[in-house]
């Protein structure tokens, strides 16, 4: 059974400071990958994990080396794509040792596991919050999709291809989604579509397939859909996805980041 974890929105800032002068992210991506460490005898194996986007919140390359320096600790192999506040030839640099990288264009990267197809696209916009996918990813997609006949793919990116009535951040979701789904439309077997971006769990549908939008691991945009509202953050649980092949499909569960009481028999019952 093919398992992987999906965390989103790690946003890394320099040794010291807070993001936003609110939020330790560091701590937040530190237990993050003490959570998943923790758990994993109760819900591995997990082949995978990915990271949607937001690495970092200025694409230094001091973050990144700051960001693979928390990963480290992580018992699992994982694999990254840029969000809008990454940078793409910073990061390339930063993964430049990883066979998955690509050493020239978009950062897109596909692969296979017995159950299903992992395919990470690039959908940063350089100098724009918003997302777009440039004809190279669009192709490499196709191509990658093609290639699958059948089986079935989770497509990850970072920017959400709907709006979701948070108006400041429906500006910058991903631009042009049509393209995507002309895309997903040619390919017969089953796809989940899994983003970030908007650091909250939130589901809907795009092109007749299930997108999930995953959770950050530190703090969430308000959840605010009054058309007056500011873009802000609210310091809710950080979170993670984990999404397994059970059953003929796909089944997404939600881990909150950290350690709670627990677990404790329900008694009486047999």
């Amino acid at each position: 059974m093919t398992k992987i974890i999906q965390i989103s929105d790690t946003h890394i800032v320099p040794e010291g400071a807070l993001a936003y002068g609110q939020v330790d992210t560091a701590a937040a991506l530190a237990e993050t990958v003490a959570t998943i460490n923790r758990l994993l005898p109760q819900i591995g194996p997990v082949d995978l994990v990915i990271v949607t986007g937001d690495l970092t919140e200025h694409g230094t390359p001091e973050e990144y080396d700051r960001f693979k320096m928390l990963m480290a600790d992580l018992d699992l192999p994982y694999r990254v794509l840029p969000g809008n506040h990454d940078r793409r030839e910073p990061m390339r640099e930063s993964f430049a040792d990883a066979q998955w990288m690509p050493r020239t264009g978009p950062l897109d990267w596909q692969i296979d596991f017995e159950d299903f197809a992992v395919v990470g696209l690039d959908s940063l916009t350089e100098s724009a919050a918003h997302g777009t996918l440039e004809p190279a990813t669009l192709s490499f997609l196709t191509d990658a999709l093609s290639g699958l006949g059948d089986k079935p793919a989770i497509v990850g990116f970072h920017h959400p291809p709907f709006a979701v009535g948070i108006r400041a951040m429906d500006a910058q979701n991903l631009h042009d989604a049509d393209s995507l789904g002309t895309a997903l439309s040619l390919h017969s077997g089953q796809v989940r579509l899994v983003c970030g971006h908007l650091h909250r769990s939130i589901a809907g549908l795009f092109s007749g397939s299930l997108c999930q939008v995953c959770p950050g691991t530190s703090h969430a945009v308000t959840l605010d859909q009054r058309t007056n509202a500011g873009n802000s953050l609210t310091k809710e649980p950080g979170g993670m996805l984990l999404h397994e092949w059970r059953d003929d499909g796909f089944l997404t569960h939600l881990i909150p980041v950290g350690a709670f009481p627990g677990p404790y028999p329900f008694l009486g019952v047999s």
